[in-house]
């Protein structure tokens, strides 16, 4: 597995790459040397063997530790990524330390990759790289002259930027960047105050027949996941805020718009703004149609950075609100499941997720398992406690989890029954018990009153 793991290393420069600013304060990469790791003051990576034989710890308290070293990442240095064998058993304690990296059942296997370096469409490449080096035994041809992460970032910094540019300056016409989304928060943040980075959280789960029609629309209606996500997002958003129709708020690309990117290893992803003007009358089916227009042109300019749409548009990061409200959209892969390492099968297991921190105001992440066998989509709501109480961020997802289901619920026969077919306007915002005490409250009997016949 060791050396399996440091030509999968050696394969691909961006995990051996130093980040660092030079005098004029501008980041600098420097790829490492193949060798680099005989010189201990310059370790690209970690490689370690867990015993967890007499640790009766759960296993996420023992990653948990793992994952809160200080030491685990240097930039400085190109230390960038660590593997960690986490053994619960040795059916044979005669093996040799030469080959006590051999995969055996029930070993855990942790990476720990520094997001500077790694996205998410990164893991399947990475996965299916160390598979095949584990069962060749590192025979793998290696080819010098294939394009790597680095020479991306030659190539970014080369391309004519003008058209995208031209874009995003459209996007904002009109746009008021003082004007913030109305969330009914229980307190404001004052410019001066710093963020605690509290996080109130909640998650949600949508049941079988919500996550199906969901699902089923989606594809009738030729969306990605994410763009149908989004949508919802903005008919909720429209209820939230008591009917703003001008809603702008970040989102995750995966910005590999070129084949090329595709089976590279490195940090494409970008924080873009998406901004949608919806009428109130809009329909669901016309929402959506404009969302999918929109996140279509927006992957044609992806690769123009945040930071220079800001710069152009004359405006402090610290300044712009659209920035603190967040939505993602995550499918969890099941591409480890399909690699076998020397009949060691690779499965993918979910360790306890940590929201703790809140790095913005309000974010709201969906969540796909394809691998589930019901409830297959789930939804996490991230608030940041200086502005909402936990009840506050409770009842908030609560009246996204209703308005979702009135969007996706369907009849007896399977039949979409849309609440939003005429407009967006028409479904309630006003959760069921809440409907059934404001009805008793208009309808409860006066003490002291007679009733007369007419």
């Amino acid at each position: 597995m060791y050396h399996a793991f440091q030509h999968v290393i050696k394969r691909h420069s961006i995990l051996r790459t130093a980040l660092y600013l030079d005098t004029n304060g501008n980041i600098i990469q420097h790829c490492l040397d193949t060798n680099v790791n005989n010189n201990n003051d310059m370790n690209t990576s970690e490689f370690s063997i867990i015993n967890l034989l007499n640790d009766n710890r759960p296993i996420d308290e023992i990653i948990n530790e793992i994952l809160n070293q200080s030491h685990l990442f240097d930039l400085s240095k190109g230390h960038v990524i660590n593997c960690h064998i986490l053994r619960q058993y040795r059916s044979n304690n005669s093996l040799t330390f030469q080959n006590d990296d051999l995969l055996t059942k029930d070993d855990f296997i942790l990476f720990t990759i520094h997001h500077a370096v790694f996205d998410g469409a990164s893991t399947s490449i990475f996965i299916h790289d160390l598979s095949l080096a584990y069962k060749n035994n590192c025979s793998l041809v290696m080819n010098d002259h294939s394009l790597q992460y680095i020479d991306y970032s030659v190539y970014e910094r080369l391309i004519d930027m003008t058209v995208s540019r031209q874009f995003w300056h459209s996007q904002f016409n009109g746009y008021h960047f003082q004007h913030s989304l109305s969330l009914p928060v229980d307190r404001h943040r004052s410019s001066s105050d710093q963020r605690s980075g509290l996080a109130s959280t909640v998650q949600i789960t949508f049941n079988d027949e919500i996550s199906t029609s969901f699902l089923t629309y989606a594809s009738s209606h030729n969306l990605t996941l994410f763009q149908l996500g989004l949508a919802t997002f903005y008919v909720f958003l429209f209820k939230l805020t008591n009917g703003q129709t001008d809603l702008c708020i970040t989102s995750i690309n995966a910005n590999r718009y070129r084949n090329e990117l595709q089976n590279m290893i490195g940090m494409f992803v970008s924080t873009l703004p998406y901004r949608l003007q919806l009428d109130s009358h809009w329909s669901f089916d016309k929402v959506v149609k404009n969302v999918r227009e929109m996140c279509l042109l927006i992957l044609e300019h992806s690769h123009y950075p945040l930071q220079n749409i800001l710069a152009d548009l004359q405006v402090n990061q610290s300044n712009v609100s659209f920035l603190e409200t967040m939505f993602d959209f995550i499918t969890v892969s099941s591409d480890a499941d399909q690699f076998c390492m020397n009949g060691a099968n690779l499965e993918q297991i979910s360790i306890e997720q940590s929201y703790e921190v809140a790095k913005f105001d309000l974010s709201v992440t969906f969540v796909y398992n394809p691998t589930a066998d019901e409830d297959k989509v789930t939804c996490f709501f991230v608030c940041s406690r200086d502005l909402f109480e936990e009840t506050t961020v409770a009842q908030i997802a609560q009246r996204f989890q209703y308005l979702s289901e009135q969007i996706f619920r369907t009849d007896t026969r399977g039949i979409l029954v849309n609440e939003c077919i005429t407009s967006i306007n028409k479904p309630s915002f006003m959760l069921p018990k809440e409907a059934e005490g404001q009805e008793a409250s208009h309808f409860r009997r006066l003490e002291n009153t007679v009733s007369e016949g007419m």
